[in-house]
């Protein structure tokens, strides 16, 4: 079945970086686009960032242009999110998943940007 393994979450400072990485199966990966979405305590969840199949980035949220850079790695099922420049606001629960699919969501990887 398909499943989505996030990980790479942290306690991280203002300013600071982190790398998520999110490991698929149970799809032909490499003919997904994938996406990075993340939800706030309290809030809704939103659409962080989108990668077509071609490797091309077609989607940022504002709150993370210039931030945040999205990539996949098709040989090895993952897609990464680089997150520089982290604000207390970024702190979020942070999900993968085929972005044009109805898939069940993972366990995600919290995320707590604090000083």
């Amino acid at each position: 079945q398909v499943q989505f393994v996030e990980s790479g979450g942290d306690l991280v400072q203002p300013g600071g970086s982190l790398r998520l990485s999110c490991a698929a199966s149970g799809f032909t990966f490499s003919n997904s686009a994938m996406s990075w979405y993340r939800q706030a305590l309290g809030k809704e969840r939103e659409l962080v960032a989108t990668i077509a199949v071609t490797g091309i980035v077609t989607y940022y949220a504002d709150s993370v242009k210039g931030r945040f850079t999205i990539s996949r790695d098709d040989a090895r099922n993952t897609v990464y999110l680089q997150m520089n420049s982290l604000k207390p606001e970024d702190t979020a629960v942070y999900y993968c998943k085929r972005r044009y699919n109805p898939d069940f969501w993972g366990q995600g990887t919290q995320v707590t940007v604090s000083s």
